[in-house]
């Protein structure tokens, strides 16, 4: 008999990891606030499928991840990770089941965007293409992305930037490349998740044969990086808010890191040691909560009352 077993509901969720999914809803809601404000024209419905659609692609960047981990073997019931974060370590999930699972995310994802912004124009199917291809390089091909020195900013950028990038020119088919600079604080927020989830796995990394950042450039000169990147952070989304939405809607975001401030103070102070990973991660999603939460919240509420 097969020591596999097949996926179940619960095992399909959690292999798409709804505790990641801040890196792409804040992202796409951002997006669709941002143009509303900005009066694109984009209608709620169309922002609801293209939030839905971004969450699927999210959910099958973390199952391809999840399966090509496996079946590289990089994972191990030794390493500081949740039984969460190790799905088919820990469930004995025929590998190729979580394979199929995550392309049926991918092709919901592309159908959902596709009929989102068909009726739009060439602009935004073009940025969501781009999307597509990077889920599947990320994890997948002899070289993927996550295996080089450039994850944190494909990550970044990727999902801070191009998601509103994305959905602002669903609105109109045009680019709008001003969205990226509002984005600032996502684009960093989310580059930070993998900084601290690569910062944490150096030796697991080098042994896996990856050349992330923090194995090029070693964990001290990384936590360094890390905390002049949470600096700059906090500093955009103290100023941008403000500068953006007005003092009386953008002091929102600040007073979102205040209550949230265990958070940031952990992060300025963690060493990326792979013994404190499962806290330095839950910390990075905690500070994107309170942090990027407050920046979108100061966006919902000048569009509310109609002040920018």
């Amino acid at each position: 008999m097969s020591r596999y077993r097949g996926l179940t509901v619960r095992t399909a969720v959690q292999l798409a990891a709804p505790h990641t999914w801040v890196a792409s809803v804040y992202p796409a809601l951002f997006g669709v606030l941002f143009s509303r404000i900005s009066g694109y024209g984009l209608s709620i419905p169309t922002g609801g499928m293209l939030i839905l659609a971004c969450i699927l692609m999210q959910a099958a960047v973390n199952t391809l991840n999840d399966y090509a981990d496996y079946v590289k073997g990089t994972d191990s019931t030794q390493d500081n990770v949740e039984k969460s974060d190790a799905v088919l370590l820990y469930n004995d999930i025929k590998p190729v089941h979580a394979l199929y699972l995550g392309l049926l995310y991918l092709a919901a994802g592309a159908v959902l965007g596709i009929f989102s912004c068909i009726k739009t124009g060439f602009v935004p199917l073009c940025i969501g293409a781009v999307g597509g291809v990077v889920v599947l390089l990320y994890s997948g091909g002899r070289l993927p992305l996550s295996y080089r020195p450039v994850g944190e900013f494909v990550s970044g950028f990727v999902m801070g930037g191009l998601i509103p990038l994305g959905i602002a020119a669903a609105a109109d088919n045009r680019l709008h490349p001003a969205v990226l600079v509002y984005s600032l604080p996502l684009i960093i927020g989310i580059a930070l998740i993998m900084m601290s989830n690569n910062g944490c796995d150096i030796e697991k990394d080098i042994r896996a044969g990856r050349h992330t950042l923090p194995v090029c450039i070693g964990r001290k000169k990384t936590v360094i990086l890390y905390r002049i990147s949470v600096i700059v952070w906090i500093t955009l989304l103290c100023v941008l808010p403000v500068a953006t939405f007005g003092i009386a809607n953008g002091i929102i975001a600040p007073i979102c890191i205040a209550v949230g401030w265990r958070a940031f103070i952990g992060l300025l102070k963690s060493d990326l040691c792979p013994e404190k990973r499962v806290r330095c991660m839950k910390g990075i999603v905690s500070a994107n909560i309170y942090g990027n939460g407050g920046y979108i919240a100061a966006a919902a509420v000048s569009l509310v009352l109609g002040k920018r």
